[in-house]
């Protein structure tokens, strides 16, 4: 085994590994299985390539997309490393050119497709394999919010390889979920590494799906030289709209898996090499992309689940850099996708995912908090970087209401759901008469159903409710309910969003991009000097032309994290372009000349001295 430290800096630039990723390397490369679940961004491709290039042999790499295999071969080949794949884009002489590499011992990565695999069985056993790595583990369960039937015969892997290492990762995945992806690989001694879900970078917000074209064309104008993804539900939409943003001056390509191959192919390229800013998308596009400097992901429509939705919004800021998630939310989208589910398989349980959804559009407290606490993960009640975070001016004494919900919640011994507790409250006359003489009955004319259905879902998101799971989930109190109905408990929501007829929510202001984010929180630092903006649009112009002589994306030459650091800090020499992040001993060779010119250039001409001294005082922790 080589150091992988040493591995480490040389191929991919940086100094340290962050969280569980040493102590999930070495599990492996003590011949252990691993089941990974880290957020996207997170660094879970350095969890095996690091193993792939300190083992004897060549990892093979289970990955459900071309586009995803070849930008990891690309980026890989990048940072010196030998990598190929295979898969239905090469030709025949293409593939014969992989086999041959294979048989000869040349490569230390190859990406297949999980169908590809199973055919490949016989030649990998004339192979030494150093381990195998399934990418996008999710899809191994109907479960997962992108099952794919041809990942169930991966099972075979530790049939005829038992002795060889095996890790599986994937960004999201429930307990249920994790179980499917252990048992249908065949993993009987194996250790779950759960990484935090948190994405600290990513700020969340939701604006209610009211006038919302004028919302999303306010928001992009001062997003223009931003990279980002919409997503919409239907293929329909998704061209609707992006010729609708084209039209308004914000070129726009559509993507869905009605469009031909060639289509899609040259429109992600477009994408991937910012030759096109936004991307107008289903759930087809996206699934493993590593573009590194998406700054925004919207949802125009209502997403079908939490794991969809947080999986597609770890697209934005896998550089570490502040980055948007917003969801355009409407109730109108909710009871349409109500409709779609009820003639499908399950219904149940998709509907009882749909309505967790619902719950966070509406939730008033901290969206961080709501979407970590899905995941099984705590959280602070303030993280400061969503929407209701930032701003709690609207937000109001509910106490008094409160206690009428959960006392009609005990009164009705916890044996009904929310819709019949908004209506007991309310008076209703559809209430069973035992009911009608209880005490809290029609306690709560003053307030709207919705209202009451948003304020009790609020309580379900502080955790002062639960709700049962199943089709018909019943309302149930917590310990901390009788906090509230004694009085020691307060408790605060934000108010119900405006109704129709009212103006919509002004779009939030751009991030400001200005400092690096510390590598160890990924939080921008509030001690770092300003960044040279100028500066930082010259090293993407030069990062730009020397992609296109590769016929790479330009985020595959460096990260926007990487350009944020020189554009900041300055540095005037060899020595100091190597404690840049990103700057590994292979890059450094090829690209090092370059880009240290054109910081001494700048710095000449606007009379500035390196500022690495403060970069050293952080210490260099290295982001992934």
């Amino acid at each position: 085994m080589k150091d992988i430290h040493a591995l480490l800096q040389r191929h991919f630039g940086y100094s340290a590994f962050r969280h569980q990723q040493q102590a999930i390397i070495e599990h492996l490369l003590g011949g252990k299985d691993a089941l990974v679940l880290m957020p996207t961004g997170g660094g879970k491709s350095v969890c095996y390539q690091i193993p792939a290039l300190a083992l004897d042999g060549v990892a093979i790499v289970v990955s459900p997309l071309i586009a995803l295999m070849k930008d990891q071969v690309d980026a890989l080949r990048q940072q010196g490393i030998a990598a190929a794949f295979l898969n239905s884009s090469l030709s025949s002489g293409e593939q014969s050119e992989v086999f041959r590499m294979l048989r000869s011992g040349a490569l230390k990565l190859l990406y297949v497709a999980p169908e590809r695999l199973v055919t490949l069985i016989d030649v990998l056993q004339s192979q030494r394999i150093s381990l195998f790595a399934i990418d996008e583990a999710h899809c191994i369960s109907q479960w997962g919010h992108d099952f794919r039937p041809e990942y169930l015969n991966l099972g075979q892997i530790k049939t005829h390889f038992p002795q060889v290492p095996l890790i599986a990762l994937t960004a999201t995945a429930d307990a249920r979920t994790r179980e499917d992806i252990t048992s249908g690989l065949g993993l009987d001694d194996y250790r779950l590494f759960l990484h935090s879900f948190n994405r600290p970078n990513i700020c969340y917000r939701v604006l209610p799906k009211k006038q919302w074209m004028e919302t999303l064309l306010e928001y992009l104008s001062v997003r223009r030289e931003d990279s980002g993804i919409i997503y919409c539900l239907s293929r329909n939409g998704t061209e609707e709209l992006a010729e609708t943003l084209t039209l308004h001056g914000f070129p726009a390509a559509a993507y869905h898996a009605g469009l031909d191959k060639a289509v899609r192919e040259q429109r992600q390229n477009l994408f991937l090499k910012d030759d096109i800013r936004i991307m107008v998308a289903t759930v087809a596009f996206g699934m493993g992309i590593n573009k590194s400097n998406v700054r925004y992901v919207i949802h125009a429509d209502l997403p079908k689940n939490l794991e969809g939705y947080y999986q597609e919004t770890g697209r934005a800021g896998r550089d570490g850099l502040p980055s948007e998630a917003l969801l355009l939310y409407s109730a109108g989208d909710l009871f349409k996708l109500r409709r779609m589910l009820q003639d499908e398989d399950d219904s149940g349980r998709q509907v009882e995912k749909l309505r967790k959804m619902a719950d966070y559009g509406e939730y008033g407290g901290c969206r961080r908090r709501f979407l970590l606490g899905y995941f099984g993960e705590e959280a602070a009640a303030f993280c400061g970087n969503c929407d209701n975070c930032l701003d709690d001016s609207t937000r109001v004494d509910a106490t008094v209401s409160a206690q009428k919900a959960l006392s009609a919640v005990a009164r009705l011994q916890e044996r009904f759901g929310l819709n019949y507790v908004v209506d007991f409250l309310r008076g209703g006359a559809s209430i069973r008469p035992v009911h009608q003489s209880l005490k809290t009955y029609g306690a709560g004319r003053d307030l709207s159903k919705d209202a009451w259905k948003h304020l009790i879902r609020n309580l379900v998101g502080e955790g002062l409710l639960e709700q049962t799971d199943g089709e018909y989930p019943l309302l149930k109190l917590t310990i901390r309910s009788a906090l509230v109905l004694r009085g020691e408990e307060r408790v605060w929501i934000k108010a119900a969003p405006a109704r129709r007829g009212q103006p919509a929510v002004a779009a939030p202001a751009a991030p400001a991009l200005a400092a690096p984010s510390d590598p160890t929180s990924g939080s921008p630092a509030g001690d770092a000097p300003t960044r040279e903006e100028a500066l930082f649009q010259e090293l993407r112009q030069l990062r730009r032309s020397l992609a296109d002589r590769e016929n790479v994306p330009a985020y595959i030459v460096f990260s926007d994290a990487t350009l944020n650091e020189l554009a900041t800090y300055l540095p005037h020499s060899s020595e100091d372009l190597a404690r840049i992040s990103g700057f590994g001993a292979v890059k450094l060779e090829k690209y090092g000349t370059a880009f240290l010119q054109c910081v001494l250039d700048y710095c000449t001409g606007a009379g500035l001295s390196s500022r690495m001294h403060v970069k050293l005082k952080k210490g260099n922790a290295g982001r992934r």
